[in-house]
C-alpha cells in the first residue's frame, strides 16, 4: 500500500469506525436508558429490543453483504448507508410521550406505544446501520488488509466501541436523561454527525478492486456460507465464530444493564469519571495488544484477554467500593476489547478472498445475532426477581444486581470449552503463524 493511500485508509478506518460505533452506542446502551427513563420499560422489553435489533442486523448483513460482493462495490453502500442511518437516528427525536399522545389520543398507554415504536424504529435504524457498517464497511476493511497487519488494524477497530462510549458519555454527561428535551438534542447531534460522515465518505473511502466473476449468483451468495461443503472447507472460520459467539453472549448478559447498574444500583452519579479513565486505559492496551496477534497468532494471544475478562467479572460481582469497581471495570474492558481484536483478526484471516461481503453474514450471526438474543435473555432471567424502586410518578422500575456478572463469568467458562476444538483444528492444520 502506498504511504499516502495508507494514511487515507487509516483515516477512513478511524473516522468511520468511531462514528459508526458512536451510533451503535446510542442504540446498544442509550436506547436501553431511553425507554427505561421515558417509557418505564422493564428488563423483558429491553431484552426484546436487543433481540429484534440483532435479528434485523443479521438479515441485513447477509443480504447486503452478498449484494456488495455481486456488484463489487462497497463505497456506495457505506456512504449511502451512513446518510440514511443519520436520518433514521434523527427520527427518534419525535418519539416522545407528548407527541405520541397527540398522534394516538385513543391509546390506553402512551408509554406502551412508545416502547413499541422505539423497538420498531430501532429495527429500521439497524437496517441502514448494518448495511453501511456491519456488511460493507467491515468487508471493505477485510479487502484493504492482509495477514501482516490485521491484528494491528483490528486492535484499532476493537477500541472504537468503548471510545465511542467515552465520546457519548463525555459529550452528554451533563444532560438530564429523565427529560425528553435532552434526548431530542442527543438524537439530533448523533444523527447529524452520522449524516455528515456519509457525505465525507464519498471523498475519503477508496474503492477496492474485487473479482466478482464467481459472485454473480445473488441467491447462491446468500446461502453460500451456510452450505455444508463451505463450512467443511473453512472449519477454522466457523470454529472461531462459535467461540466468538459464546464470548459475545458473556458480554451481552451484563452490557445492556451496565449503565443502569452503575447509576441505579451503585448510585454512582459520577460514574462517567470512573468509566472514562477505564475506557482510555483499556483502549490503549488494546491498541498495542492487537499487534501481539500479528506476531504470535491466535492460540498464544487469546488466553490473556479471557483471563482479564473473567477477573473483571469477579471484581464487579464481589465489590461495591469505587476504587475496586474501577479496577474490575478496567480489567473487564481490557479483556473485552482485546478479545474482540483477537477474534476479529482471526475471522478476517480466515475469510475467503473476494467473498468478504457474503461472509459478513456469518460473522454477524456469531458476533451479534446469537449473543444479542441469548445474552440479554439470560440477563433478563437473572434479573426477573430483582428489587424495584418507586419512581416519582408512582411507577416502578427494576434495580439491576451483581448476579449479571456471575452469569457472565459462567458464560466465560464456556468460552474455554468452545476453544478446545478450535485449538485442535489449528494444530491439525499446522497453522504456526495464525
Amino acid at each position: 500500500m502506498h504511504p499516502s493511500g495508507k494514511k487515507k485508509f487509516y483515516l477512513a478506518l478511524v473516522i468511520f469506525s468511531l462514528v459508526g460505533q458512536v451510533a451503535w452506542v446510542v442504540e446498544n446502551m442509550y436506547f436501553n436508558v431511553f425507554i427505561y427513563q421515558m417509557f418505564r420499560a422493564d428488563a423483558g422489553a429491553i431484552s426484546a429490543m436487543v433481540a429484534a435489533s440483532a435479528i434485523a442486523a443479521t438479515v441485513t448483513t447477509i443480504c447486503i453483504g452478498a449484494l456488495s460482493d455481486k456488484i463489487g462495490k462497497r463505497k456506495l453502500f457505506i456512504c449511502g448507508g451512513y446518510l440514511c442511518w443519520g436520518v433514521s437516528i434523527l427520527s427518534f427525536a419525535l418519539i416522545r410521550v407528548d407527541v405520541i399522545e397527540k398522534i394516538f389520543p385513543m391509546a390506553a398507554s402512551a408509554a406502551a406505544v412508545g416502547v413499541n415504536l422505539v423497538i420498531a424504529m430501532d429495527c429500521v435504524m439497524t437496517f441502514f446501520g448494518s448495511s453501511a457498517n456491519d456488511a460493507c464497511f467491515n468487508a471493505w476493511v477485510t479487502d484493504s488488509t492482509d495477514e501482516t497487519n490485521r491484528g494491528a488494524v483490528e486492535g484499532i477497530n476493537a477500541m472504537m466501541p468503548l471510545l465511542a462510549i467515552l465520546v457519548v458519555f463525555g459529550g452528554f454527561m451533563s444532560f438530564d436523561l429523565t427529560k425528553a428535551e435532552s434526548w431530542t438534542v442527543i438524537f439530533a447531534v448523533i444523527g447529524g454527525v452520522v449524516f455528515l460522515l456519509g457525505l465525507l465518505g464519498f471523498a475519503l473511502v477508496e474503492e477496492k478492486s474485487i473479482d466478482t466473476r464467481l459472485n454473480q449468483n445473488y441467491w447462491g451468495n446468500l446461502v453460500y456460507g451456510f452450505r455444508p461443503r463451505v463450512i467443511g472447507q473453512n472449519r477454522l472460520l466457523y470454529l472461531t465464530l462459535l467461540a466468538y459467539g459464546v464470548f459475545g453472549i458473556a458480554i451481552n448478559i451484563f452490557m445492556p444493564y451496565l449503565i443502569l447498574y452503575y447509576t441505579v444500583t451503585l448510585q454512582m452519579d459520577n460514574y462517567v469519571l470512573i468509566f472514562a479513565p477505564a475506557i482510555i486505559l483499556a483502549a490503549a492496551f488494546t491498541f498495542f495488544y492487537g499487534k501481539v496477534y500479528d506476531k504470535k497468532g491466535f492460540r498464544s494471544s487469546i488466553p490473556i484477554p479471557l483471563a482479564l475478562l473473567m477477573a473483571g467479572f469477579v471484581m464487579l460481582y464481589f465489590f461495591r467500593g469505587t476504587a475496586l469497581v474501577f479496577i474490575g471495570t478496567l480489567s473487564m474492558l481490557c479483556g473485552y476489547l482485546s478479545g474482540m481484536a483477537v477474534f476479529g483478526a482471526m475471522l478476517r484471516d480466515r475469510t475467503p478472498e473476494n467473498k468478504a461481503g457474503m461472509f459478513q453474514g456469518q460473522r454477524i450471526v456469531g458476533q451479534v445475532l446469537i449473543p444479542g438474543i441469548v445474552g440479554p435473555a439470560i440477563g433478563a432471567a437473572v434479573l426477573k426477581n430483582a428489587d424495584t424502586i418507586v419512581n416519582d410518578d408512582g411507577t416502578t422500575s427494576f434495580i439491576p444486581n451483581a448476579n449479571i456478572f456471575l452469569a457472565a463469568f459462567v458464560a466465560a467458562v464456556v468460552i474455554w470449552i468452545a476453544l478446545i476444538p478450535l485449538f485442535r483444528q489449528l494444530k491439525k492444520e499446522n497453522c504456526h503463524v495464525k
